[in-house]
């Protein structure tokens, strides 16, 4: 039975059952807000990870059951995902820093994936490669990792991917955009990466044999996506911010992704979509969710060289008033005339 969890900014766990029919079956409160969560493979239980750097496990047989704490973390959590076989938890935080740890005893650290230089923002498992794991970071980079051990295996710096599309890259594209989605499609052929203030979606393909990320196409959206999600069927559903057509669905055909506009799917979805949009505070969705966590560098050598260097000058100033002072002193004395 597939079901679907939901938290939001009032500090609500909200559990919902998909199937026959959407039910909503609990609404529960964690201790802090959240910024990510995951299912288990068996949808037995729902981990929850907060902006204190704590875990929590919320039991989804009991849907009234209270969260139990599983670990913590010395830093803000940002992302959390679990190996397909259920023998890690994998947490990633605002630190750089993405550790693996084992399930059933948290304490125990499997290992650590460093390599990032900004915080990291999302970690995804993609589909058919258990072993893997691909991670997004405000540095602007994706790296691919065999996180059982930690070796990081490849890195992508999508900014060279802006500027290989275009010959005179934009002047305001001064910092690296920060990679805020990794969605994988359900037969693990098609890798999507978005980026937050970038009106484009990144496709990759993994080379298992060879276990690397290879790029393989981009679609170009009319206005900065939110949020992108593969579904079964593994078309790519795509929520922009756009007061007219806030949905987009893309379908794979002859190696390239069209945008399937005539889908009864898609009308009826947009249409629910378009009647609760203008509810949403529209400061809300053009700010940044990552803007405040990236590093604020402190410059103190620039001024500390500014001020030795004036000290010097002041005091070789003294040295030469000194020095010309003593000399007119001395010419007075060689001059004057013996009595």
């Amino acid at each position: 039975m597939k079901r679907t969890a939901l938290i939001d900014d009032t500090k609500r766990l909200v559990l919902f059952q998909c199937e026959p029919s959407w039910q909503c079956i609990s609404i529960r409160w964690v201790v802090r807000r959240c910024t990510s969560l995951v299912f288990s493979q068996a949808e037995d239980q729902l981990l929850v990870a907060d902006k204190s750097g704590d875990v929590y496990s919320f039991s989804v047989v009991d849907p009234q059951g209270a969260g139990e704490l599983k670990m913590g973390h010395l830093s803000m959590l940002l992302a959390i995902t679990m190996s397909p076989d259920n023998r890690y938890i994998i947490t990633a935080d605002r630190d750089e820093k993405i550790r693996v740890s084992c399930l059933r005893c948290p304490y125990n650290i499997q290992s650590f994936c460093l390599g990032h230089q900004e915080f990291v923002s999302t970690l995804l498992i993609p589909f058919g490669c258990p072993h893997l794991l691909l991670s997004g970071s405000g540095d602007g980079t994706v790296k691919l990792w065999q996180y059982e051990t930690g070796r990081q295996l490849q890195t992508l710096d999508l900014k060279q991917f802006e500027e290989k599309q275009s010959s005179e890259p934009d002047k305001e594209k001064v910092t690296k955009p920060t990679v805020c989605r990794i969605a994988s499609s359900p037969d693990g052929h098609h890798i999507a990466v978005q980026c937050e203030r970038v009106s484009t979606v990144e496709f990759f393909t993994v080379n298992q044999e060879g276990e690397r990320l290879m790029p393989d196409s981009r679609i170009t959206l009319p206005h900065c996506p939110l949020d992108v999600a593969f579904d079964p069927e593994g078309r790519l559903w795509v929520l922009m911010d756009s007061n007219d057509s806030p949905l987009q669905v893309y379908t794979h055909k002859k190696d390239c992704w069209e945008c399937d506009t005539q889908s009864a799917e898609v009308i009826t979805v947009t249409e629910d979509f378009k009647s609760h949009w203008n509810t949403l505070d529209a400061t809300t969705r053009f700010s940044s969710s990552f803007e405040h966590l990236h590093k604020v560098g402190f410059d103190n050598v620039t001024a500390y060289m500014q001020k030795k260097q004036q000290r010097l000058e002041e005091q070789q100033l003294k040295r030469t008033k000194s020095q010309k002072a003593n000399g007119t002193k001395k010419a007075k004395t060689e001059t004057r005339p013996f009595a």
